[in-house]
């Protein structure tokens, strides 16, 4: 055995060591000593999705909102393109510093402050008379969407018991999905400055109700915060409950993570890294440049484009995208990763060409009956689609295949990478559809192509196998 390899052995087996803890820590809902339900992991957690509601409202504002704030303003095309696409720069910024944020001054304080800079976000937007208000506005929003992004997860994934700790994660993206949802809805009949406000709502309700509930108790074990630990992790799991053994095998997990190195990015490009880092890249890059944010962003205008009513097309495509996800959700321990993506990369390209198809009609003239029909269908099937599997699987995947002494920065670059990729799609895609419109939906088709060969060539299957055995998957394809 070479030196590399014995090295790759030792990490194999670290992992199994660091991370069988995590996995087996929480109680089962009910822990040792009592039947209590922990009514406090539930209120927990949906404190902390009122993060991921706000992600959703912030991000669904752009679309049903297109047409109204560029005639009240007077914005150019390329105004209203900047102000869309700025929310995701904020988020990238969000998402680069929120690691450390969180590691600092703790989950609840990182949620307090991404509420607060979303709040004034919506202010600045409510009151804004131009377009540098707005930008301001949608930047602080951004932010603060990019922060809640990562610590809302981590910080629902550290109070769970083990029984429940995959259903609570999922409902962060359910919730996400479920702001992007309501706030299209609402802006059918809302003005643009009301719906603004309406984004308030889950930030004021995360601000107060974090005065409510305990710090993630492995931060506080941490931070050497031993009573704090001790008495966050008793009220999560009730009062009652026995969390003598939860609370020694979270101790020795963070005593174990600390001996560990700290990794740097250069350290990803090392032969035994790269593939897994290759894989978790790849699939942000499929996510995103098969052009989900740019239809997401501006739908309603897509369908005015194609002469369907604005208001029935983005309620449907959204309330699609929730339906698909929870489906997705349902399937992805069921059906595997790499069947869900493939099938789901599959109809988004038959989607592409469709909606293609029916912009190419209509420039030509032709099937002027025929046209909006294929439109519209192929704009709901690429939600539904989307949603299913490319939505939210790649997150799955690379929460798996990183080992686990890179998997924060290897985390950091994917998680990175997404957000540019939201941006330049956001941003590009006004400018594509005035330079052609079915030559935009052309590309995206081919970007996705491009993504089917991508998993069926490098995305190992992970369900159902230990951490080990995807890790020896990845390095001997």
């Amino acid at each position: 055995m070479s030196i590399e390899q014995d090295m790759e052995a030792g990490e194999n087996r670290l992992q199994e060591e660091i991370r069988e803890p995590l996995i087996q820590s929480g109680g089962d809902g009910a822990s040792k000593g009592t039947k209590e339900p922990p009514c406090m992991v539930y209120f927990s957690t949906f404190v902390a999705v009122c993060g991921a509601f706000s992600f959703g409202s912030c991000i669904g504002f752009s679309s049903p909102t297109q047409s109204a704030i560029r005639k009240e303003l007077d914005l150019s095309l390329a105004e209203y393109s900047l102000f869309g696409s700025i929310l995701n720069f904020g988020a990238m910024i969000g998402a680069i510093t929120s690691g450390t944020i969180a590691n600092l001054i703790g989950r609840k304080e990182a949620m307090r402050i991404s509420a607060i800079c979303c709040i004034a976000g919506w202010f600045a937007i409510y009151f804004a008379e131009g377009a540098l208000s707005l930008d301001i506005g949608r930047l602080f929003t951004g932010y603060g969407i990019g922060v809640f992004s990562y610590v809302v997860p981590v910080f629902i994934s550290e109070i769970a018991p083990k029984n429940l700790r995959g259903g609570l994660t999922t409902v962060n993206q359910v919730m996400i999905c479920c702001g992007v949802a309501v706030s299209i809805i609402m802006g059918t009949v809302l003005t643009w400055r009301t719906l603004a406000l309406t984004g308030l709502i889950p930030c004021f309700i995360l601000v107060l109700g974090l005065f409510f509930i305990p710090e993630s108790p492995r931060w506080l074990a941490k931070m050497g915060r031993q009573k704090e630990f001790a008495a966050a992790l008793q009220k999560l799991r009730g009062k009652d409950a026995d969390i003598a053994q939860e609370a020694a095998e979270i101790q020795d997990n963070i005593e174990t993570l600390e001996n560990l190195p700290k990794a740097k990015l250069l350290d990803l490009f090392q032969r035994r890294y790269l593939r897994s880092v290759m894989i978790g890249v790849g699939l942000m890059v499929i996510r995103q440049f098969g052009g989900i944010n740019g239809i997401f962003f501006y739908v309603s205008h897509t369908f005015e484009s194609v002469g369907f009513p604005a208001d029935v097309g983005s309620i449907s495509f959204a309330c699609l995208q929730v339906v698909g996800t929870a489906l997705g959700a349902t399937l992805i321990d069921k059906a595997g990763r790499r069947p869900l993506l493939l099938v789901s990369a599959s109809g988004v390209v038959f989607s592409c060409i469709l909606v293609g198809t029916s912009f190419y009609l209509k420039v030509q003239d032709l099937a002027s009956t025929v046209y909006p029909i294929l439109a519209v269908t192929g704009l709901l099937m690429y939600i539904g689609f989307f949603s299913v599997g490319i939505g939210g699987t790649p997150w799955v995947i690379m929460s798996e295949i990183f080992p686990v002494n890179v998997e924060v920065v290897a985390g950091s670059l994917a998680t990175l990478v997404n957000w540019i990729g939201a941006w330049a799609v956001t941003y590009t895609f006004n400018f594509l559809i005035s330079w052609s419109s079915y030559g935009t939906f052309t590309i995206y088709a081919a970007i996705n192509v491009l993504g089917i060969l991508f998993i069926a060539k490098f995305v190992p299957e992970t369900k159902g196998r230990t951490l080990e055995e995807i890790q020896a998957a990845i390095n001997n394809s």
